[in-house]
């Protein structure tokens, strides 16, 4: 669109289905690579894609030409494909149905970029759960705690 500028930072929160501890050693970088791949078709920027055992982050420069929710239905889709054709895993892997997306300004950048990039180290004291919990109370989000997990 002519005269159209945008510029917004959307961090993307979801974790496996039921939290399971899925997204192991050596190939959860893979899968994280894959996931920037993703974004990067959907006309996105990927800052830093990173995650634990359970979760993945996803913070990116977002361009309003998809809704936040049909990226992450992709995303979920495409990257639940490439982990189940490689067989990473025993059995069927899936995302949970929800996640959480967060906007930030452009000072706030480098900060989560440093989160992200952090999260093993972040995950030594810290749950998934309980990381997931404070974003929604830290973003000020209204919501019913029977349907925050699956």
């Amino acid at each position: 669109m002519a005269n159209t500028f945008t510029q917004l930072y959307v961090q993307i929160i979801f974790s496996t289905q039921n939290r399971e501890k899925l997204l192991k050693r050596p190939f959860r970088d893979e899968v994280f690579k894959y996931v920037s791949g993703i974004v990067k078709k959907k006309k996105q920027t990927p800052l830093a894609v990173n995650g634990a055992i359970d979760h993945i982050h996803i913070f990116l420069g977002f361009k309003p030409n998809i809704a936040i929710s049909d990226l992450v239905r992709d995303i979920k889709h495409f990257s639940t494909e490439f982990i189940n054709e490689k067989e990473f895993m025993h059995g069927k892997f899936s995302w949970q149905s929800g996640y959480g997306a967060y906007t930030y300004s452009h000072s706030q950048i480098d900060t989560v970029i440093k989160y992200i990039m952090n999260q093993e180290k972040h995950h030594k004291t810290k749950t998934f759960k309980e990381e997931y919990l404070e974003y929604i109370e830290k973003f000020n989000v209204e919501y019913d705690m029977k349907y925050v997990f699956d």
